[in-house]
């Protein structure tokens, strides 16, 4: 080979390893890891764990689940708006975390809009008003006698401190004028255990994280927090029906820290979507609880900047704080 011809390749194998854009043929190159801030055994964790292995079977690339709960999620949100903005480190959180706790927390550690770029929504989730089968309401109706009849007699299990679950709970003696006691949890699973043993008489719960112990009889619905009837459970009425004007449709959705390639964001939302058109991650969604969800990051983008003070007034309304 000529030497000039050699010198010439020389210097385009240099310029590929010296530039992370030439030598990467494609993105992931790598094991990727998605943040979950809440704890195993709820909602977003389930979720995710469907779209890990969808995204694994289709990008070739291993997607890891890594739980990191604490203070309603702000521990592993935090972590995910520190990490690396290159792809490699996603975030997949319950809209809690992002549009509800800014409102919740005196300072949750990060900014919703400025430290996240959003990717797509994934999916949305039933949420039910559970009780032991033991506990003598049967209904929403019948619990709302029962705890004016017994102030503060009745404890409500929830994932933690600023979930979902909690505020939810915090939304429904509001409204209803009934004084339920919280108790909080590290986690979804940990409030249902309480829950089937009795220490508690009632809980908010997603049906990912529930509606194992419900078809099973450990458990029984009061009533459905979202606004429409879920296709899991066609015959539980909503808490709406008793309640005029409560309700709630818990989205899930995936971020990346602000900073990550526009082109990388793209392919995500594109990877997402591909998963959520398969039979396979819809029947394993629907399985718990859950429909797909999808949208451009634009649209998503607009989502969270219309929640954040939908939420807002909500937790003003409710009361609810956490320090």
């Amino acid at each position: 080979m000529p030497i000039q011809r050699r010198a010439t390749l020389a210097l385009a194998l240099f310029a590929a390893l010296g530039d992370p854009a030439l030598a990467q043929d494609k993105y992931p190159n790598k094991p990727v890891t998605i943040i979950v801030p809440q704890a195993a055994g709820g909602a977003n964790d389930a979720i995710a764990r469907v779209i890990a292995q969808k995204l694994t079977e289709q990008t070739g690339q291993t997607f890891i689940v890594d739980n990191r709960p604490g203070a309603g999620g702000n521990l592993g949100t935090v972590a995910a708006a520190k990490a690396r903005p290159d792809g490699y480190t996603l975030m997949l959180t319950a809209d809690s975390s992002m549009v509800i706790n800014p409102s919740l927390y005196k300072s949750t550690g990060f900014d919703p809009q400025k430290d996240f770029e959003p990717v797509g929504p994934v999916a949305t989730a039933g949420y039910v008003l559970v009780a032991n089968p033991a506990f003598p309401a049967n209904n929403v109706s019948e619990l709302i006698a029962q705890a004016k009849q017994q102030p503060g007699k009745i404890n409500i299990g929830s994932a933690g401190n600023g979930t979902l679950n909690h505020l939810i709970g915090e939304m429904l003696g509001k409204q209803t004028g009934i004084d339920l006691v919280h108790i909080p949890y590290k986690g979804a699973a940990a409030a249902v255990i309480d829950l089937i043993a009795g220490q508690v008489q009632v809980s908010v719960q997603s049906l990912p994280s529930s509606i194992a112990h419900i078809r099973s009889g450990k458990i029984k619905v009061l009533g459905v927090v979202n606004p429409k009837r879920v296709p899991a459970l066609p015959d539980a009425p909503t808490i709406g029906d008793t309640v005029r004007g409560f309700g709630a449709t818990p989205w899930y959705g995936l971020f990346v820290p602000a900073g990550t390639p526009k082109a990388i964001i793209t392919q995500l939302n594109a990877e997402i979507a591909k998963a959520l058109d398969s039979k396979d991650a819809q029947d394993r969604l629907a399985g718990v609880g859950c429909e797909p969800f999808k949208s451009t990051p634009e649209q998503f983008a607009t989502l969270v900047r219309e929640d954040l003070p939908r939420w807002a007034r909500i937790v003003k309304e409710s009361g609810a704080t956490v320090d």
